[in-house]
């Protein structure tokens, strides 16, 4: 790696001189080993001449090679550094979540009651491997969702608590899409439309394709993250599902699925009851505080709870899932 840092300055400083300078080492002892680096490689990387150092095509295929490499290894050792302070700086509490609205007003609100504790946060798509990071002791918590018909692989012993039993899933169109006129959209109304759904996600590209197969639509789906799907809807290109907690925007309409065929239950996964006693209140406060900013999920709720009684799932300690050796 020493090597590959070498050509980089090298090429970047376009002289031996520079390039010396700024590794803080003697011109010779650069050209000595610039010397060995090439009879190693099998051929000459750089000309040299009275204006500058220049890549040789084979040094141009092994700088850009390095590059990359060369970058990498500095991300890494940065990230590492700032890992270490931070842990020599006191506890941390290490959350993983899936995307969730939720995530600002849960940090907020855990350090405004353990200040001495600093929550951390890692993101991932996939709520399978947040779950083996909890098992595994690389993370403290995990707030994750479950798709409805593609059950989470929970490892064995891990301790669930369920925030949400099912959370409906909503669809985000364009603002004068025809159907944004309806309260609640029909999936026959979108026959015509392709969608985009971020496939990395665990379970959604299965749960979209069911959902649109039973409602007979031959789905025409486009793979894609979701702030690339929002704006691609804006402009009538695609329709996407979405969270219901997601914000208004004036060039978007977020609606209700006729029916809400289509769901996910929202898990906090930790290795002990106590670790979920600990953080789930502020949890659940956050959360409800981001759906109380969402006008179509407070209808929704406001509907499910006057004709069916609907209520989300408040579980205490004793309503807790562990997950033994044998399974869920």
């Amino acid at each position: 790696m020493r090597h590959l840092r070498v050509l980089c300055a090298i090429a970047d400083a376009g002289s031996l001189h520079r390039a010396a300078r700024e590794l803080g080492m003697a011109q010779p002892s650069l050209s000595t080993q610039l010397r060995r680096i090439e009879q190693t490689l099998g051929g000459r990387l750089f000309t040299r001449g009275r204006t500058g150092s220049r890549p040789t095509p084979l040094g141009h295929i092994v700088v850009s090679r390095a590059r990359p490499l060369v970058a990498e290894l500095a991300a890494i050792v940065a990230e590492t550094r700032a890992a270490a302070a931070r842990a020599a700086d006191g506890p941390r509490l290490r959350i993983g979540a899936t995307a969730s609205r939720a995530l600002p007003g849960w940090l907020r609100l855990l350090r405004a009651r353990v200040p001495a504790v600093e929550p951390s946060l890692q993101m991932d798509v996939s709520a399978n491997a947040l779950l083996r990071m909890v098992a595994e002791g690389r993370l403290d918590l995990a707030f994750v969702h479950e798709v409805e018909g593609s059950p989470l692989r929970v490892p064995a012993g891990l301790c669930l608590r369920v925030l949400v039993e099912r959370e409906p899933q909503f669809v985000t169109l364009a603002a004068d899409h025809p159907a944004a006129a309806r309260r609640e959209v029909r999936l026959a109304d979108l026959a015509g439309d392709r969608w985009m759904v971020d496939s990395t996600v665990d379970g959604e590209w299965d749960a979209l394709c069911r959902m649109l197969r039973r409602a007979g639509i031959e789905p025409d789906l486009l793979h894609g993250d979701y702030l690339t799907a929002y704006s691609l809807a804006a402009i009538g290109e695609v329709v996407t599902v979405s969270q219901p907690t997601a914000r208004p925007r004036p060039d978007l309409a977020i609606r209700p699925l006729e029916g809400d065929p289509i769901g996910v239950r929202l898990l906090l996964a930790a290795r002990t009851v106590a670790e979920l006693d600990e953080s789930c209140p502020e949890l659940e406060e956050a959360y409800w505080e981001a759906a109380r900013q969402s006008p179509a999920y407070q209808e929704w709720l406001r509907r499910g709870t006057t004709s069916t009684g609907w209520s989300p799932a408040h579980r205490g300690p004793g309503d807790d899932q562990r997950v033994l050796a044998s399974g869920r």
